[in-house]
């Protein structure tokens, strides 16, 4: 799917909180049915960006990273299922039956999820985090499909960047 250029959002983020902020926000957004991909190096900071994804999405007590449980399941206002899938092949997350979760109820973070670029659904979020910084990071937002083009234009309008703008 071609990605529309009107939906690319990209946020240079100065601290740990403004990366939580863009959590927040897409966690107020989120509906039964999104899947979101995390992607970016050791460190970059995808599991602190679902972290606060999950406390904004109502979920209590402590997420951690599902590195070797590979999917963790936690109840908020709606369910949410982390995933990481850095030490599966894409034969191994198939045989998983991850298109359950993908379209199920829920919402799916899928960190490490170019991993499983064929598996993924067509419709999808994906957050890329670059390190910049000890604390800083290059956050792109990419929406393939609706809602998401959606959401990537209403973050565009709100925060006022995009792919093309610099951070003021």
């Amino acid at each position: 799917m071609e990605n529309n250029p009107e939906a690319v959002f990209t946020l240079h983020s100065r601290s740990l909180r403004e990366t939580e902020a863009l959590a927040e926000e897409l966690a107020a957004a989120a509906a039964p049915g999104w899947v979101i991909g995390l992607d970016g190096d050791l460190g970059a900071g995808k599991t602190a960006f679902s972290q606060s994804f999950a406390r904004h999405l109502g979920v209590q007590g402590i997420v951690s990273s599902p590195t070797f449980t590979i999917i963790k399941e936690y109840a908020g206002r709606i369910p949410l299922y982390h995933m990481d899938v850095y030490r599966l092949s894409v034969t191994e997350a198939d045989e998983l039956g991850l298109d359950e979760y993908f379209y199920g109820q829920g919402v799916c973070l899928v960190e490490w999820s170019s991993i499983l670029s064929d598996l993924m659904p067509e419709r999808h979020l994906h957050i890329r985090l670059e390190t910049t910084g000890p604390e800083e990071r290059v956050i792109t937002v990419t929406a393939a499909g609706e809602p998401y083009e959606g959401v990537c234009r209403g973050l565009i309008q709100k925060w006022g960047y995009s792919k093309h703008d610099e951070c003021k």
